[in-house]
């Protein structure tokens, strides 16, 4: 059995270095897509403004761009330093679409992000905007094929276990892409990223506003943001509810932990707006309830029930003691390939393996699995409430509040009167961080709510970490969150330089 402190503490490592890298992904989306817009009016109109646009956002999107590369490497190297058995477990699945992302999309955005600085002055109008477009693309291909690999860790559809290699293996390579939940995720991340990047436009040109510099060059990227963020955040507000959806389908634990739901209740359930949920009571409280609410937005019907936690523990208590003897019966398989009892055991009982293999982090055998001890997997088997509940609300209220601020913004740029609402355009300004505490609520509801499992229903985190000690792990996490801390320093550095000399930076006779 594997310390516990280490798999926790890999845990914290990989949590880490992910939330630094997705520091970096969203706005690298986002912008991407707002340099086309703007670099495609600039083809059809001619104008030289939209050109310093794209030059100047461009030039942004470049140091962005530079840095989540740099971030994003480490992380990869992470499934086979601390999460080894994880890697050789499923490598034949998980690998496939990180390979094809590496391969293709990678090198494909990589190459046009060089084209798009140096080629300005070599290729055509329509060509320089063909490569944009390209690494606009690249970008958003790169993040659904990981999407890919991690919605399978949440629904790990088009595969099956070989209990010769005691490895999962790919079955169905078209049921692995096309995963509704990696459908919805796809949309829903990249969504976010538009939504980040169109704000980090909006803010900024508001703040050029306030100081009354570069006037025409802020109001035309205000209205492009404006209008690109509304369209940005209605989409992820509507892919949201596909992705609850989603989850109510493969991850019910996870939806009742969000919506802090105990009992299970009478089609359609109702919606806690909040609550104040209480572990130890298994009960909230206090709660702000709208009734019906959750069953139709979560089942799309008036007469589909939804499981509370106590019902799906009590359900998992009955896999997990089956999943005890598929464990059993797969140890005698190993010791004698022939026994046909230990092969009709496994069969029967191989759905449920995963849920066995939760009793190994309180008994290395599970021979030993007592009754009070299925009863403890059992609890591990659904994630802590108040974490979800409150970042699921917090994101939700930020995106919220994103869309009126961009629906201010396009009432704004329709009738030119920005100067005349200052305490707005401050409003524009400080909100930039809302769009990342958003995307980084939204990452830790989704990775925190599949736990216990690395792969959901399969895997059980406890069994999936690299046999390391605490000191090594504590000096890497050290060392990661040290140097990506200075890599964000300069990042932010670069960007406020950048930010404050303005598109005559690029252009210094066009000011």
């Amino acid at each position: 059995m594997i310390d516990s402190a280490v798999v926790d503490l890999s845990r914290l490592q990989f949590a880490a270095t992910a939330m630094y890298h997705f520091i970096f992904v969203p706005l690298t989306l986002g912008l991407s897509w707002i340099l086309v817009i703007m670099e495609s009016v600039y083809v059809m109109t001619g104008k030289a403004i939209y050109k310093e646009m794209t030059q100047f956002w461009g030039k942004l999107f470049g140091i962005n761009f530079a840095l989540g590369v740099t971030t994003g490497i480490t992380m990869e190297f992470q499934f086979g330093t601390n999460w080894a058995y994880y890697s050789h477990y499923v490598g034949d699945i998980f690998g496939a679409p990180l390979a094809i992302e590496g391969l293709m999309a990678f090198f494909l955005e990589s190459t046009m992000f060089g084209l798009f600085f140096f080629g300005w002055d070599r290729l055509s109008k329509r060509g320089h905007l063909a490569v944009t477009a390209l690494l606009a693309l690249g970008s958003n291909l790169s993040a659904i094929l990981i999407l890919i690999a991690n919605a399978w860790m949440q629904d790990p559809v088009g595969s099956a276990f070989n209990p010769i290699t005691m490895r999962m293996e790919l079955t169905d390579f078209a049921a692995l892409v096309l995963n509704p939940v990696a459908q919805s995720k796809f949309v829903h991340t990249v969504a976010a990223g538009y939504v980040t990047g169109a704000l980090f436009v909006l803010g900024i040109s508001a703040w050029y506003l306030l100081k009354n510099k570069h006037i025409e060059f802020a109001r035309r990227s205000f209205r492009i943001a404006a209008a690109f963020g509304i369209a940005g955040t209605l989409s992820v507000i509507v892919l949201g509810d596909e992705s609850g959806y989603a989850v109510s389908e493969s991850q019910k634990s996870k939806l009742a932990a969000i919506e802090a739901m105990w009992e299970t209740e009478p089609a359609p359930a109702g919606f806690n707006i909040v609550a104040w949920p209480n572990e130890e009571k298994q009960a909230n409280d206090w709660e702000i309830k709208v009734p019906f609410m959750l069953g139709l937005i979560a089942t799309r019907s008036i007469n589909k029930q939804l499981p509370g936690i106590q019902e799906i523990r009590a359900k998992n208590k009955e896999r997990i003691a089956s999943g005890v003897q598929a464990v059993i019966a797969l140890e005698d398989m190993r010791k004698n390939p022939e026994d046909k009892a230990a092969q009709e055991k496994f069969k029967a009982h191989e759905a449920d393996m995963g849920y066995g293999l939760l009793v190994k982090r309180h008994a290395e055998d599970v021979r030993q699995a007592t009754p009070e001890i299925i009863e403890k997997a059992a609890t591990d088997s659904v994630p802590r409430v108040a974490p979800l509940f409150w970042s699921f609300r917090i994101m939700v209220g930020l995106g919220f509040l994103m869309l009126g601020l961009f629906v201010a913004a396009i009432w704004l740029s329709i009738y030119n009167t920005h100067q005349k609402h200052p305490l707005l355009m401050k409003t524009f300004l400080w909100s930039l961080p809302a769009p990342w505490i958003a995307c980084m609520c939204g990452w830790f509801v989704a990775e925190y709510g599949r736990q216990p499992w690395t792969v959901f229903g399969m895997l059980p985190t406890h069994l999936s970490a690299s046999t390391l000690t605490s000191a090594s792990l504590w000096g890497s996490i050290a060392g990661f969150v040290g140097f990506y801390t200075l890599l964000l320093i300069v990042e932010m550095y670069l960007m406020f330089k950048y930010a404050r000399l303005g598109p005559t930076a690029l252009q210094p006779n066009n000011a």
